[in-house]
């Protein structure tokens, strides 16, 4: 193996110092809801082109990319989509991953099939989950989601989950002024005293089609001043370097939040994620225009090692900070941007 590769596996870290810790893991681009933040219906319609089979990458393949990752300094392994509960067989998936060494396995879904699924990914590995729930109001849920599934299966999913072992369950939660914002107490209140976290997300300029105006932000600090004012709040200690979301915990016991301020509080400076898509991309950005192909490198004669050199070689390279760029305007450096939905969120 290179001499690249042996540094890289002492701690493989980018040209900004950030190391290489998380593999989001998408499993594929479809999804039974049309969130207008993510897969808006008028671009992701019924004459929407999906990836067929043949360009997803099997589990074999998706394993090899694991183990690979996991040479390297992957820790956190999170299974994703679109919906990643709409890929068949994704319990024997769980049950793989679940297998390598020093692989900590999450995976985020949108509820809907949770109930169904949670016992079996219990039992094939799946420690963790989070589900993406924007409202308890059926019909703010509704106009998020964009779907016919009502709330109360994603409710009935989550309580399932946490029935059958998993923890912690997390709830995320996308913050949009003008349509859900008079749902954040009601959320912290659902899960108040359940031990399920729920985060909320500031509303991002992902992808290019969900037609973000930074006017439609709710920031992290408002956020919380709603929900403290009736529940009050103390800042609780980062569990470990790079976490995304700044935790709160309610002075009474009740439990936890966590707050993402991606747009008003950038943290490109920590971030440790990469992304896989469905069909064999890897990004080094949520908010990228392109990707590095390992569909092809997986499906010719490159070794193992191979596969280790192309992915430490991508990461020593990386630069990406988009959200600093940005720095709270309506404009991104990235016009061309990929779809959240294609690399999951």
């Amino acid at each position: 193996m290179s001499d690249s590769v042996s540094d890289v596996e002492a701690g493989t870290r980018d040209v900004r110092g950030r190391p290489l810790r998380d593999l989001r893991i998408s499993v594929t681009d479809r999804c039974n809801f049309r969130c207008v933040y993510c897969m808006p219906r008028a671009e992701f319609g019924p004459d929407h082109e999906f990836l067929n089979t043949g360009k997803l990458l099997s589990f074999d393949e998706i394993e090899r990319v694991a183990r690979a990752a996991a040479t390297i300094g992957i820790r956190k392994v999170r299974l994703t989509g679109g919906e990643p509960l709409l890929r068949a067989g994704i319990v024997t998936l769980v049950e793989r991953l679940s297998a390598i060494d020093g692989i900590d396995l999450a995976m985020t879904t949108n509820g809907s099939l949770l109930g169904a699924h949670a016992a079996a990914l219990v039992d094939a590995g799946l420690g963790r989950v989070t589900v993406s729930l924007d409202s308890t109001d059926p019909a703010t849920f509704a106009r998020m989601s964009d779907t016919r599934v009502p709330v109360q299966t994603v409710l009935a999913g989550i309580d399932t989950a946490v029935r059958a072992g998993m923890s912690p369950v997390k709830v995320n939660v996308v913050v949009r002024r003008g349509v859900n914002e008079g749902s954040i107490l009601a959320l912290a209140e659902r899960f108040r005293g359940t031990g399920v976290v729920v985060r909320f997300i500031e509303y991002m300029d992902v992808g290019a089609t969900n037609r973000w105006e930074l006017s439609e932000v709710v920031d992290v600090d408002s956020i919380v001043q709603t929900i403290g004012q009736v529940y009050p709040l103390a800042p609780v200690d980062a569990e470990y370097d790079g976490e995304v979301a700044t935790r709160y915990r309610y002075l009474d016991g009740g439990g936890e939040i966590g707050v993402i301020g991606s747009v008003s509080e950038p943290f490109c400076g920590s971030c440790t994620r990469a992304r896989l898509s469905a069909d064999g991309k890897v990004y080094t950005c949520l908010f990228s225009s392109t990707g590095t192909d390992l569909r092809a490198l997986l499906r010719s004669e490159a070794s193992q090692d191979d596969l280790v050199e192309r992915l430490s070689t991508l990461w020593l390279q990386r630069d990406d900070r988009y959200s600093e760029l940005r720095a709270g305007t309506n404009d991104g450096p990235v016009r061309d941007r990929i779809e959240m939905s294609y690399i999951g969120g």
